[in-house]
């Protein structure tokens, strides 16, 4: 890896990390009642999003759904079966219970990313991400206006956008 490629990755994990702390800074401004303030973390959480994409960006190919389905399927798969278990029994071990609780549920959390993300991997490989078997509700993201059928409508009757706008209505995938 060139110094560049080392100096990309720091960018990106601090531009990463910071985005993440600047959103959790904001809600306790907001709790606090300083919303002009939460406001102005939010911006910048999300300017400090868009920093670490484009170094991302010059990191690593661009690879089309399916592939990034299966790395983050990857990636969620390590996470609860091997990364957060470990940290709960080194948590338990330290006899830190909070931490060993919530490694706990976050590893379960992962385990339902995986699952999803799955799920959507098996849709796209099938060629039914807006066309099921048997008949399903279909939002759409923009308006809320329902359906029910095999397929999403080619168009949303209302609001006009197509039929990539619709998603299941219960959620599940």
């Amino acid at each position: 890896m060139s110094k560049t490629e080392e100096n990309l990755m720091t960018a990106f994990l601090g531009e990463s990390q910071t985005r993440t702390k600047y959103s959790y800074y904001a809600q306790i401004a907001r709790k606090e009642g300083y919303h002009y303030i939460a406001k102005i973390f939010e911006e910048t959480a999300e300017n400090e999003k868009y920093h670490a994409i484009e170094e991302f960006k010059l990191l690593y190919d661009e690879k089309d759904t399916a592939a990034n389905l299966k790395e983050a399927i990857e990636g969620e798969n390590y996470e609860t079966e091997e990364m957060y278990p470990k940290f709960a029994r080194e948590a338990e071990v330290e006899g830190n219970k909070e931490a060993c609780i919530l490694f706990n549920q976050i590893g379960k959390i992962e385990r339902n990313h995986r699952d999803r993300f799955k799920k959507l991997l098996e849709l796209i490989e099938s060629g039914s991400v807006y066309e099921r078997e048997e008949p399903i509700r279909w939002k759409c993201s923009i308006c809320g206006y329902t359906y029910e059928g095999r397929e999403a409508p080619t168009r949303c009757p209302y609001c006009k956008h197509p039929k990539q706008y619709f998603e299941p209505a219960n959620l599940d995938v």
